[in-house]
């Protein structure tokens, strides 16, 4: 069996005018490999769209650069609702990470 790695919650990169805090979800594989279902966290104010989002997820560090690897596969729902890559966060409470599904 293998340890789930341990999660530490970043600070928060910046709290100047501008920054917001949300709640970020990760669901399925995402989860096991970060180590946790949710993070509170202040995001920074250069984020501003999905797209900035995820590949700002892998500069994170372990374990986010693994789980996030592949940024464009990762899909996103900012408060309950699916999001384009090209979708702005600046109202969202709630960002949601689900990897890709597959079925057969």
């Amino acid at each position: 069996m293998t340890a789930t790695p341990q999660f530490r919650p970043t600070k928060p990169e910046s709290d100047s005018p501008g920054s917001r805090e949300v709640v970020l979800r990760y669901f399925a594989w995402l989860r096991e490999k970060i180590g946790t279902g949710e993070e509170r966290m202040t995001l920074p104010p250069t984020i501003t769209t999905v797209s900035d989002l995820l590949h700002w997820q892998v500069t994170r560090g372990h374990p986010f650069d693994a789980a996030f690897a592949k940024p464009d596969a990762i899909r996103v729902a900012l408060d309950h609702a699916h999001a384009k890559p090209t979708a702005t966060i600046a109202n969202a409470r709630e960002i949601a990470f689900f990897p890709p599904v597959t079925g057969g």
